[in-house]
Parts: C-alpha cells; structure tokens; sequence
C-alpha cells in the first residue's frame, strides 16, 4: 500500500512540475515579451484572397464572341464602421459617401444611403451589400476614396457582347457567379472552373513579405456552338417580324444542317436581353424549342406516311378514294376543303394535306405499327440535345388508344411533341434515314465533339420518295406554293393545329408550322418554324418565314439550292383537285 501511494505522490509532483513550467513561461512572454511579439503582431499581417476563377467564353461556329466574363467588384458596407469618427473627421458623413459612391455604383444617392445606414435588429448593421458586378475601373475610383467601411471583393461580370442574340440558348449567370439557365447552366462546372485563393503577409508598411498560392486558380473552358451568328441574326430577324405582326404568344425557328444534325440557328421571340434577364418575363426566358409541347398538325402526316411507306402498305402513287367527310364514334373528320368523293395518290393526299387521307393511310398500316413508328421517330422522348428543360411530348401509350384515335393521331391531333422533336423527325427525312440527336456544341476546350452515330429508321430509298412527294407541297396547288423560289428545289410540309381553350378545340386559334428542307434531292438545311397562339394558318405565315431564311441562307451558306436541271416531283400532278 505504501508503495501504490508513492507512486500517487510521484505522478502528482509531475504534474505539478508541469504546471509550474507552463506558468512561468506563460508570465515570461507575457511581461518580458509582450512588447517584441506586439510588435511582431503589429509589423506582419496575413490576408487572405480569393482568386475568382476565369469564366469560359461562349463563341458561335466562327469563333464570334456570345458570352464572356470582365473583371469587376463586389461593394460591401459595414454600416458600423461608418458612423464611426474616424470618416467623420475626414467629412466623410454617410450622406457625403453616398453622394460619392452613387455614380459609381450606378444606384441612387437615396438608394445608396438606405445601405450605408442599414439596421439589424435595432443596431447599425456590420454587413450591407450595395452592389454586385461594378466595373473594374469604378472599383478602382471606389478604393481611391478611403472610406472606412467600405470594402471591395474581385469578382467577375458576365457579358453577353451581342445582347439578345441567342438568348435563350446560352442562358445567364445569377449574383452567385453560378449558370442560372442555358448552356451557362448545362455546362457551369466546364465554363465556371475552379477559384483559388492567395495568402500575402504583409509587413508594418503593408508591403507584401510573402505571397503564397496554396489553392491554384483553374480557369474555365470555352464553349464553341455549332450556331452561325450572322445566320442567328437573320432567322431572329424573321421571328421579330412574325411576332410584330400578329402577336402570337410565341415564335420558335430551328435551322440544321441535316447531314451532321448540327443546329446552326435557334431563335425564340419575344427576345430576352440577356444583359439584363431580370426585366424578362420568366415565360420569355423558355427555350420553346425545346420546351414548348405542341400538337403538330398536318406536318405529322409526313411521318404517317413514312411508316406506310417502309411498311410496304402503300407507295407514293398508291390511289386512295377520299369521302367527303368520315363519321367516327360521334366525330366528324373533315378536310380543310370540303369536297365530294375524289381520288388521290398517297403524293396528293401530301401534297393536298387530307386529314381523310392521312387517316386511311395509318388505317391500312393498323393500330399497332402506327405507334410503333411514333416511337422509332422518336416521339415521347426527349431529343438528347444539349440544352436544359427538354421536354419530352404527350404521346398516347397504344394500349390507351380510343375508338377514335386512330382517326386524329394520324394527321397531328391529340399527341404533342416539340419542336426539336419534329426538326429531328424531319432530319431523318432528310438524310437518308438516320435518326440522331440534334447537336448544339461544336468544341469544348478546342476539342471538337464527335457527331452522335444515330440509327436508320428508314431506307434511303424511303426517304427520298417521301422528299420527292414533299416537294409537291410548294408546288402549283400545293399548301405552299407561295413559299417556293424559282430555281430552288424545296420540299417540306404545312401544319395548322388548333389549339385547346376551355378543354375544347378553337376555330379560331392556332398553333401554326413548317418544316422544310433544301435542296430536296440531297438536302443541306431543314428549317422549321413553330408560331404558337395565332389566329393564321401554317400556310399564310409560317411557310413565309422559311421562304425568307431560305432565300437569305441558301447564298450566304455557299450551298447549291437546285441541281441542274432542277426537278419536279416525280409525283406530283399540276392538277388541282
């Protein structure tokens, strides 16, 4: 027992010792040292600086600059400190800083005093923002002027150098420095990079001693589109001049290449400024290309047709005899014309747009392959393209098909799809065959995306005879033959759909379309155009808008409109019904 406690005794005496040694050391420096390590503390100071990353900039396929980020400041108050005497010994009173801030912020001296002079919970506030994104060179003039409370953080403004061009496409960037929308959104971790941060130690006369980089900056990547600016301009131009007119509630146009599913213009109205999105509607900011749900019309009718056609029911000259008028479970199907009994080739019924022929085509193919070739086109799904809020249709499951849906599906009535959807459906078409998806990024980072493989869904020698019949469409006595140009080998389709109101159709409001493509024997661009709520027809506004971006295009892009001699339709008849 005697032993256990001397060992107490001396584990005790230890400690003891230890904390004797610590005290004394403690009153050493703080009685004979403290003066040296004041001054040590007082000589060296230790900052801390975030290193914004660099945004990557946006270009079009040319290298055209859409979107890039300048230096600017962060403006920060400390209420506190400015009522403090030292300002006021400079005769710098809030009302006198607000006077000499405001023009440099760009804000009211009222504005910019309710900030200087910010309350929390009763007491003056240590922390009042007063601007976001103010210009280097002001922040510059803002340091030169000595305020005690105001202070600066270097962050970085985003600029979009073309105002509306592309709005919606590329989208913004919010106060956070984060992507609020657009590709800006799709793409913020490649564009936004990663921010560093610098450590200086600085000595009594703020000289920096030491400067350390323990967080590199890594700037962002820039962003290529596939997007032709000066093409960008014209098809807006064209959207502009449809939403003047006849104040739709949007205008939506879509320009490719068909050959690489490369979207070289995408245009939205109303326009966004996107220097300035917070004086947008939230509506405005949609991309309708993608996120507009439609019901697509007669320009559906080429994509029943195209399904007859591979399935081997039907051919391009195949005779159909079209009543007057089909009466299904209650529902009358009518044409746009009324007419009596008359015979068209399937060609015609294209060419003509029947809603009656259009019916007995998918008739003959049945119910089942009819949804199959809703599927393989692509309907019901989102397209895949690099854009953010792709919608993805309304399609009828075949299962829940009504004793009339196979008497409205098939030329555009009870099914919505997007516009992209119907520009991949008509890429197809176009090229042969192939269903890819559509590609809005050319390069990031200087390397070029590869183009997506797709898959066939229809033979070559399918698609052409369904351009071949689509040509008859801007033909004499087609439903767009006021949009054809001489010596120009188009094809494409009309659409004119009408809209729901009140859970019923309108007769006098419409979600209005064309899609077409050129030259039609191998062609080089598909260009559609989607006017949502007017009280036109496809025809008459529509298919004169692709006119126009056609007729601009076509020269600017180098391509050949029509091979030499330019064709006809090897179906097509002169003659009206």
């Amino acid at each position: 027992m005697a032993v256990v406690d001397r060992r107490i005794g001396l584990l005790f005496g230890g400690f003891l010792l230890l904390l004797l040694i610590a005290a004394g050391r403690t009153a050493y420096l703080g009685v004979f040292q403290s003066g040296a390590l004041s001054a040590a503390a007082d000589s060296q100071q230790l900052t801390v600086t975030p290193i914004p990353a660099q945004r990557g900039e946006i270009t079009d396929r040319n290298g055209q600059v859409l979107a890039i980020s300048e230096a600017a400041d962060e403006v920060i108050a400390d209420p506190y400190l400015i009522a403090q005497d030292g300002n006021a010994v400079k005769g710098q009173t809030p009302s006198v800083i607000a006077a000499e801030l405001a023009p440099l912020v760009g804000m009211s001296e009222s504005a910019v005093f309710s900030k200087l002079t910010a309350t929390s919970s009763g007491e003056l506030a240590g922390y009042s923002p007063i601007a976001y994104d103010v210009p280097a060179a002001q922040g510059t003039d803002i340091t030169n002027l000595r305020i005690d409370g105001i202070n600066e953080t270097p962050v970085e403004e985003r600029v979009y150098p073309r105002g509306s061009e592309a709005a919606q496409v590329l989208g913004f960037v919010n106060g956070r420095g984060q992507g609020g929308d657009g590709i800006e959104y799709l793409f913020n971790n490649v564009l936004g990079g990663r921010s560093g941060v610098e450590h200086v130690v600085s000595d009594a006369q703020g000289k920096a001693i030491s400067v350390t980089t323990p967080q590199p900056m890594v700037a962002g990547q820039n962003i290529a589109l596939t997007i032709s600016s000066p093409l960008q301009q014209e098809v807006e131009s064209v959207v502009a001049q449809l939403g003047a007119q006849y104040s739709p509630h949007g205008v939506s146009a879509i320009v490719t290449d068909p050959q690489t599913d490369q979207i070289l213009a995408l245009a939205n109205w109303p326009f966004v400024n996107s220097n300035n999105v917070a004086a947008s509607s939230p509506a405005s900011l949609e991309d309708q290309a993608v996120d507009l749900s439609y019901e697509p019309g007669s320009t559906y009718k080429a994509i029943t047709v195209a399904g007859a056609l591979q399935e081997g029911v039907v051919t391009p000259s195949t005779s159909i005899t079209i009543p007057p008028f089909l009466h299904v479970d209650a529902k009358t199907i009518t044409d746009a014309e009324s007419h009596g009994y008359i015979n068209y080739t399937v060609a015609q019924i294209l060419k003509y747009s029947s809603n009656i022929g259009a019916d007995l085509i998918a008739n003959r193919m049945g119910m089942y392959p009819f949804a199959s070739w809703v599927t393989k086109f692509g309907f019901g799904r989102p397209t895949g393209v690099a854009l953010p809020g792709e919608q993805q249709g309304v399609i009828l499951p075949v299962r829940d098909y009504s004793p009339v849906s196979m008497w409205n599906l098939p030329f555009g009535q009870g099914q919505e799809v997007t516009p992209m959807q119907m520009v991949q459906a008509y890429d197809a078409i176009a090229n042969g065959g192939i269903l890819r998806t559509p590609q809005i990024i050319q390069s990031i980072g200087g390397r070029t995306q590869s183009m997506p493989k797709g898959h066939r869904i229809l033979s070559p020698g399918v698609a052409l005879e369904l351009r071949e019949m689509l040509r008859g469409v801007l033909a004499d006595g087609g439903t767009a033959s006021g949009a054809a140009i001489n010596g120009y080998d188009l094809a494409g389709k009309t659409g004119t759909a009408q809209v729901v109101v009140n859970g019923k159709y309108s007769n006098t409001l419409f979600d209005s379309s064309f899609i077409g493509m050129v030259p039609a024997s191998n062609p080089k661009l598909v260009i559609a155009i989607v006017v949502d709520r007017t009280p036109e027809y496809g025809a008459t506004i529509a298919a004169p808008a692709f006119q126009k971006i056609v007729g601009w295009a076509v020269p600017y892009l180098g391509i050949n409109p029509c091979p030499s001699p330019c064709p006809a339709s090897a179906y097509d008849s002169s003659s009206t019904p």
